[in-house]
């Protein structure tokens, strides 16, 4: 908790320093997350889950995991109805906008704890989660810079109703028609399809440790 103490403090003294602050460079996100993913792979290939296959702690763990992969899809395909193109250009605060300011992140944390589940080891899972969570949220505070200089006491109103990150459910409000962006929706959708290819990957590489193919050189619960 300090640690996020201490981001929010810087972002809040650059948002202060800088009148009109730019919208957060997303290419750094997604480097940041590339070299979060490319790490866990390392070592998943080379480690193992303490809960073999044949236990039933593994199975259930691992279905968990892949019901949070579903329901991250499904939130971020709810959510980018409501967005769609129109991110950083009107404020949105109607759908999952209502409940948190940064629905396409809390669902990209539900699937990304549902693939270290996939995996079957909590310890990854909660690595994987907190790593990940950082950058949510410090990038979430460099937007939320960008749209207060951009919308002013608009989105000060918003925010003072709306949590940064984690949902308040009772807040949900919606509108009796939405338009969509079919080309940001089909791109969110093929990205979806990654979550997906996990599963497949994740089952090769614990057949190739168990058939003795990969070295594992730990266990970890």
């Amino acid at each position: 908790m300090a640690f996020i103490r201490q981001i929010s403090s810087f972002v809040w003294t650059r948002t202060m320093t800088s009148t009109a602050p730019a919208a957060f460079n997303q290419k750094k996100r997604i480097f940041t997350l590339w070299l979060l993913a490319t790490i866990f792979l390392a070592v998943f290939i080379f480690c193992s889950p303490l809960w073999g296959d044949d236990s039933g702690i593994h199975g259930v763990i691992e279905t968990l995991g892949i019901g949070l992969v579903f329901a991250a899809i499904l939130g971020r395909l709810w959510s980018i109805l409501y967005i769609g193109a129109r991110k950083n250009e009107e404020l949105v605060t109607i759908g999952p906008y209502s409940m948190t300011r940064n629905p396409l992140y809390v669902f990209s944390l539900i699937g990304i704890a549902g693939i270290g589940l996939m995996f079957g080891s909590i310890i990854l899972t909660v690595l994987l989660v907190t790593a990940c969570t950082v950058v949510f949220y410090y990038t979430s505070l460099r937007e939320a810079a960008f749209l207060r200089g951009k919308f002013g006491s608009v989105y000060d109103a918003y925010a003072a109703s709306t949590p940064l990150m984690l949902p308040r459910f009772s807040a949900y409000r919606s509108a009796a028609e939405v338009t969509f962006s079919q080309k940001a929706l089909t791109t969110t959708f093929l990205d979806c399809l990654f979550l997906l290819a996990l599963f497949p990957i994740i089952e090769g590489v614990e057949y190739l440790q168990t058939s003795g193919y990969l070295p594992v050189f730990f266990h970890i619960p």
